[in-house]
């Protein structure tokens, strides 16, 4: 009698989980919240011990992709990358992309290569395993609150860039608006294009030519950002706030 009295509660309960998930933006946007993040911290306990084995390598980033391709089928982003062809590069390059949420990993992940680092908030060394995760897998982490540091980084992976003409390619994700909205409580089904534009070259630039180069690509970013997402002014309060940037560089 206990144990169907058990089976019974267990039942209601996940009916009512599954009605509230049809029927409530609320309850679907903090269980899709919850089930992104606890795929990210469950993968990474299971890839912490394997990890550890390798050391801090950026090969490591291969099964970090591994464990989070999935997630677009399971969350139902779609996912539509134009452009791919402009990645076909033999050497290094320097990918910049626009920064929007977490939902960005999907987009990342997808077409990242294999052998990469990503430069990311160090906020997310605090994660527990997930930190360990990225840190392991090469990660490089600077302190937005700080800017020192941070522009010095920055202004270092500039100067490398420039002095081995290594390309930039600019990488931008649609606005997020349509199916994903943290004002609204909002988070369902939906589609992203990622279009991958054509390298810039740095060939014959000096650390002078910097600034000038930071915002030409800014600039481009921006503009296609709206050309992908419609009209600004539908689509966001501030669309540059949407198209910060985060940096991430192949490994040779």
């Amino acid at each position: 009698m206990v144990l169907s009295l058990g089976l019974v509660n267990i039942f209601l309960f996940f009916f009512a989980a599954f009605l509230l998930y049809c029927y409530s933006n609320i309850f679907r946007y903090y269980f899709r919240i919850h089930y992104l993040n606890g795929w990210m911290l469950l993968w990474s306990i299971v890839l912490v011990p394997v990890m550890v084995l390798r050391g801090r390598n950026v090969a490591n980033m291969r099964l970090l992709r591994l464990v989070m391709l999935p997630l677009k089928y399971i969350l139902g982003i779609k996912l539509n990358v134009r452009g791919a062809t402009n990645l076909n590069l033999k050497g290094p390059y320097v990918m910049v992309a626009n920064h929007q949420s977490n939902v960005d990993f999907l987009g990342m992940f997808q077409i990242l290569p294999d052998r990469c680092t990503l430069i990311v908030k160090k906020e997310i060394l605090y994660y527990f395993t997930i930190g360990m995760v990225t840190w392991l897998s090469g990660f490089i982490f600077i302190d937005r609150k700080n800017r020192d540091p941070t522009i010095k980084i920055m202004s270092e992976a500039a100067d490398t860039m420039v002095r081995d003409n290594v390309p930039i390619i600019p990488v931008v994700m649609s606005c997020y608006l349509p199916f994903f909205n943290t004002k609204l409580n909002k988070f369902t089904t939906g589609e992203v294009t990622i279009q991958i534009l054509p390298p810039i070259k740095t060939e014959g630039l000096s650390p002078s030519d910097v600034p000038e180069l930071t915002d030409r690509v800014r600039e481009t970013m921006i503009s296609t950002f709206h050309e992908l997402s419609g009209s600004p002014s539908k689509q966001s309060s501030s669309p540059e706030e949407d198209a910060h940037q985060a940096t991430s560089s192949q490994e040779s």
